[in-house]
């Protein structure tokens, strides 16, 4: 069993809540119940949890709804989804529209719940590349996209936090996790809101997004500028005020830190010189380097026409 899995359970109130979120807490898993379904969307894009279940008895509209937004949606997709289902519809339930994970028949038999639930676990690692931490596409979905994008009017735009290895060593990796949830659910909305995209993360404080190239610039300066704001709620007042913290460098002396900051390199895939998928990281690691040289958050746009 995964320690501390987080589940949201979804049933009416005349439905099965009460039952088995009891049940599923015995076993060790963190339970959240939802009986009112209008708000449970808000719910789960404000604090997604490991494992949906959401009883399906009554075959109603707005449960299938629910199903079908968060399997439309890239960043909530790889949540599994387990249905609890009258044993009287499994033969004709119409999987393409209510996109389910996996299914527990109902009278429910909670050990084969159980089993359901750590085999969706157990599937999601297997099959998804996603980032524990922030749950965004990791560096095998980000490759395959910049590939199938080469050659069109996209650009791949690498985003990387200035000074955050000081940050951690200061403020504990606690809080530095927390920047980097942060800052993918700020890459995300801004991709997400400017009309859709992608949205991955490499590793540790490295990010990518893929948008257009006439919405490159725009995404990358909102990104830039809900970043800022957030960072003025992790410093106090002081630091603020000075405009740097006290770090050691990496000789281990201590100096003068300033406050996070984002380099963002776009690099346009339609360009003649980027022909392959190892021509965008390094075009990207040069841009990179010329905007952490600023000193602030900035974006850096490859502008070369050439073949070189």
């Amino acid at each position: 069993m995964a320690p501390n899995l987080r589940i949201t359970l979804i049933a009416r109130e005349d439905g099965l809540a009460g039952h088995p979120d009891i049940r599923l807490q015995s076993k060790g898993y963190q339970v959240i119940t939802h009986t009112r379904l209008s708000s449970v969307l808000g719910f789960i894009y404000s604090d997604p949890p490991d494992i949906i279940i959401i009883d399906l008895f009554q075959q109603d509209e707005e449960s299938r709804t629910i199903v079908s937004k968060l399997k439309s949606d890239n960043y909530f997709s790889t949540i599994p989804v387990i249905g609890l289902l009258s044993e009287s519809v499994i033969d004709d339930f119409d999987w393409e529209s209510c996109p389910l994970d996996d299914f527990v028949a109902i009278p429910l038999r909670y050990c084969e719940l159980f089993s359901r639930i750590e085999l969706s676990v157990q599937r999601i690692k297997r099959v998804f590349d996603h980032n524990p931490l922030t749950r965004l596409p990791g560096n095998t979905s980000i490759q395959k996209s910049i590939e199938k994008y080469m050659g069109k009017e996209m650009s791949v735009c690498y985003i990387d936090i200035n000074n955050f290895k000081p940050y951690n060593d200061v403020y504990g990796f606690s809080r530095g996790d927390e920047v980097i949830r942060m800052l993918a659910r700020i890459m995300f909305n801004a991709v997400k809101e400017s009309g859709g995209g992608f949205a991955g993360h490499i590793g540790g404080d490295d990010f990518v997004f893929i948008v257009p190239n006439d919405r490159a610039e725009e995404v990358s300066r909102t990104i830039i500028e809900n970043f800022t704001t957030i960072v003025e709620e992790i410093f106090d007042d002081e630091e603020k005020e000075r405009g740097f913290y006290m770090a050691r460098n990496r000789k281990g002396e201590v100096e003068k830190t300033p406050l996070l900051g984002i380099a963002i390199a776009i690099v346009p895939l339609d360009a003649p010189h980027i022909q392959h998928y190892g021509k965008v990281s390094e075009v990207a690691a040069e841009l990179k380097k010329q905007a952490k040289k600023k000193g602030e958050s900035c974006m850096v746009l490859d502008r070369r026409k050439g073949s070189g």
